[in-house]
């Protein structure tokens, strides 16, 4: 081996010597300084909501900022590039949802990242039903009055959405499909504007998460008739479930997890994921988040990552029934 070859090999050996210890002190240090946490969702969305709840409790048992940075847009896209692009030291974060993750792929013919092969699993957070909503001024009681008034009236409902292709959208759809009946998409850019219609009597019905629509309904200002998910909910357990009206397997329920980018170190993946899993445990927690319809999503970073592949499967599955096309 000629000299100068060999020089640059123990070079290069003594380098990874000195080097391993500090990255191992590193990743055992974690975190030595602020947490950015990005998500496509404006605040007040079910994402952004309950994402702050486990949040809060990181930054607690972490003893460092962990900061939320909204990046609303493009179904969540714009954070999630910007998630993906950030550097794998578990210093930035993606809050997200099954939208970014699961529906996008089936959306978009080109997607600026994969789901899979660009992040690492870290954590789930919750389960969110949705609640089938319709303003005040339908003269309806339950989904058997609301099928039957779409069909004596096709094409003269309008029913909102989130956006073209989000989970609420897709979840109406499959709605649409399973009843047979002739409603009108309205798409809005976002939950908030859509339910300020949807009281408003702008549009007559929606799909929208337990977190923003029991509000309302407890106010009086929105009638809720039935939940997307396959059981009842306890925050409002007199809600019927769409399968048991007669609609077998009908099932529709988004969720939200914590990722990172590809490469993060697996200590520090693990690390977050054991206090995100023992903040979901708490009781503090489980009671707000039961509070509202939803469920905590306890999952190890290996399970999480089989159900977001599955969850891909299911969704661009729906994307191809409703025949939801990217704006």
């Amino acid at each position: 081996m000629p000299k100068l070859r060999r020089s640059l090999l123990l070079a290069s050996l003594l380098v990874g010597v000195v080097l391993a210890p500090l990255t191992a002190l590193a990743q055992s240090d974690y975190p030595n300084r602020a947490v950015k946490v990005l998500t496509g969702f404006p605040p007040g969305q079910a994402t952004d909501t309950l994402g702050r709840i486990v949040i809060n409790k990181l930054q607690m048992a972490l003893g460092q900022a962990f900061f939320v940075d909204n990046k609303p847009g493009a179904a969540g896209i714009i954070a999630t590039q910007a998630a993906m692009a950030a550097p794998p030291d578990g210093y930035t974060l993606l809050l997200t949802s099954s939208g970014p993750l699961a529906v996008n792929p089936g959306l978009y013919a080109k997607l600026p990242y994969d789901p899979v092969k660009d992040f690492v699993p870290v954590g789930g957070i919750a389960i969110v039903p949705e609640v089938l909503v319709i303003n005040m001024d339908v003269p309806v009681k339950d989904v058997k009055g609301l099928v039957a008034l779409a069909k004596s009236e096709p094409g003269k409902i309008n029913y909102a959405s989130g956006g073209v292709g989000v989970t609420n959208h897709l979840v109406t759809e499959m709605f649409r499909s399973t009843t047979g009946i002739e409603i009108n998409h309205v798409p809005y850019k976002g939950g908030p504007p859509a339910l300020t219609d949807l009281i408003g009597g702008r549009v007559q019905m929606m799909f929208e998460t337990s977190v923003a629509t029991l509000p309302f309904v407890k106010q009086g200002k929105l009638r809720a008739l039935a939940v997307s998910s396959p059981e009842r909910i306890a925050a409002a357990p007199e809600l019927p479930t769409i399968a048991e009206l007669g609609y077998p397997g009908f099932s529709g329920v988004p969720w939200i997890a914590i990722m990172a980018p590809a490469h993060t170190p697996p200590a520090i993946v693990a690390k977050l994921n054991a206090e995100i899993n023992k903040a979901l445990k708490s009781k503090d927690v489980h009671d707000s988040f039961v509070a509202q319809g939803v469920e905590p999503l306890v999952k190890t970073p290996e399970e999480l990552g089989i159900f977001v592949k599955s969850e891909i499967a299911k969704w661009t599955k729906a994307v191809k029934d409703s025949g939801a096309k990217a704006e």
